[in-house]
């Protein structure tokens, strides 16, 4: 007697012989063109093609090929290269703009002129910057008192002629 089955009782089909060695002919294929091609590693692998050949690769592991003097010889000229400073070198003029138009050079003063007290190494700032200021102003022959010397010799002229005769 035939025990029932546990499959669903719907038609099910079942795989031939013939069905199921052709599918294992597939996987076998499948499986036989993984990997490299044949003698690729004696034929250097992705220098599949002819034009390869004339471009070798560069070794990573050879270091510089700068001559190194083994003798004693006259000692090299090193140049002397100068530190990078800050900034650019401006023109004084430029220089000078760029100082008159300092955000935080204004901030400072206003602070001062409004009676705060600044830190140290505020005052040590605003210090410096203003000694550069002066210090660029006589370069450019520049200073603040020439429009108030102006002003007081117009002035002295305006008396004079006043009390000379009112022309």
């Amino acid at each position: 007697m035939k025990k029932p089955s546990t499959q669903p009782r719907g038609k099910v089909r079942r795989k031939t012989r013939e069905e199921l060695n052709q599918e294992g002919r597939e996987r076998k294929r499948d499986k036989r063109h993984r990997g490299n091609a044949s003698g690729s590693r004696a034929n250097g692998g992705d220098n599949a093609s002819g034009s390869g050949k004339g471009k070798a690769q560069k070794d990573p592991r050879i270091g510089s090929k700068t001559p190194i003097p083994l003798g004693v010889t006259d000692t090299p000229v090193t140049k002397q290269h100068k530190p990078k400073s800050e900034k650019p070198m401006l023109s004084p003029q430029a220089e000078l703009e760029m100082l008159e138009t300092d955000e935080r050079l204004d901030a400072l003063l206003e602070r001062l002129e409004e009676g705060e007290t600044l830190s140290a190494d505020e005052q040590k700032w605003v210090d410096a910057k203003l000694d550069r200021i002066d210090e660029l102003m006589q370069k450019l022959g520049l200073s603040y008192d020439d429009d108030e010397e102006e002003e007081e010799e117009e002035r002295k002229e305006d008396m004079m002629r006043l009390l000379k005769g009112g022309n």
